[in-house]
């Protein structure tokens, strides 16, 4: 299907902002305009820094998908008139739906996402976000659950910034341009400076993934995971956020720079369970199975980047298991990662 003119300035903002993995990673995030009753969003496994070249916004009725998030119903109606439509809407379209700006960007920012994963923390984020329309919403799976607390809380308050809690991003604007520049100033206002950690071992991380089907994780941030004791800790405890689960894992497990991976392999393989995403080994850094999807290794990138930037001494607020289990489960999410592994393809 051919994307509307009037597009253009969405695909190009998309771009930008998809371009940046301090606020997009992989197929993470979302965006949308609201153009004569139709809502077109970005499709359910494409990724924003393709905005510009590759046709991904899907036409929505807005009026049916806001009757449909008031039904509970989880399935955005399509809109016609538009051609054959091959692609599934976001996931997360009944958000977009739900806002009342014209722009709706949604995005995994780092800065953000560290701050929505730590407890008790409401008084300096009213201080940081002063003047801003912003609200802090508790964690809600992706799609209908979290679009339903989204409702209930803004439906007293119109809401221009909305932090989601063990998530990310939410804003809404009047035009492409103040969208992106809403987000940059909520980053900008909730930046957080990233621990130092050493450089990765890469000879040691070569050593254990010799014979196996892993090799090193190719960013120094996926490294520092494992190569400074607070972030290791952080990371190997538990979830902090949807695409951690989706992508990764609960959590991320550890193995020894002198371990045997291969015997870790196996096991995992007689417990019918596939193999771990993604490793830390203590010390010496990351390392990665050699058939994950290039999305699956910038969610690693992100994991690297939100845990540097999580105090040391904050209350962190993990994932509790029935939420990870419910998103490793979760039809609309194995349906993205289908896509995004044609895409490697």
């Amino acid at each position: 299907m051919q994307q509307p003119g009037f597009l253009d300035d969405l695909r190009r903002m998309s771009a930008r902002v998809g371009g940046n993995i301090l606020l997009v990673q992989g197929a993470g995030g979302n965006s949308s305009v609201k153009h004569d009753d139709v809502l077109w969003v970005k499709a359910s496994g494409a990724w924003l820094s393709e905005a510009r070249d590759k046709a991904m916004f899907v036409p929505v009725e807005l009026a049916g998908a806001r009757a449909a998030l008031a039904a509970g119903n989880e399935k955005m109606p399509v809109a016609g008139g538009f051609g054959e439509i091959t692609l599934r809407a976001s996931i997360e379209t009944s958000l977009h739906a739900l806002m009342p700006h014209p722009v709706v960007l949604h995005v995994h920012a780092v800065n953000t996402i560290a701050w929505a994963a730590l407890d008790g923390v409401e008084g300096e984020l009213a201080q940081r976000l002063q003047g801003l329309a912003w609200r802090q919403l508790p964690y809600r799976r992706p799609g209908l659950p979290l679009s339903q607390v989204v409702a209930e809380h803004t439906a007293k308050t119109r809401a221009d910034v909305l932090i989601l809690g063990n998530h990310g991003l939410l804003v809404g604007a009047e035009s492409c341009d103040a969208a992106e520049a809403l987000i940059a100033e909520v980053e900008r206002r909730l930046e957080l400076k990233p621990r130092a950690a050493p450089a990765g071992d890469l000879r040691a991380l070569h050593r254990l993934c010799s014979g196996t089907a892993y090799r090193p994780a190719s960013d120094e941030a996926c490294h520092a995971l494992a190569t400074n004791p607070q972030n290791f800790a952080l990371a190997t405890k538990g979830s902090l956020y949807p695409d951690h689960v989706v992508f990764l894992g609960p959590a991320l497990p550890s193995l020894a720079a002198d371990g045997d991976l291969g015997k870790l392999v196996a096991d995992a393989e007689s417990q019918n369970v596939p193999p771990p995403v993604a490793l830390l080994v203590p010390g010496a850094g990351a390392i990665i199975r050699q058939d994950a999807s290039a999305g699956a290794e910038a969610m690693l990138v992100c994991l690297g980047l939100v845990v540097a930037r999580i105090p040391e001494t904050a209350k962190v607020r993990y994932l509790p298991g029935p939420e990870e289990q419910a998103l490793l489960n979760w039809d609309a999410e194995r349906y993205r990662q289908q896509m995004m592994k044609a895409r490697s393809a």
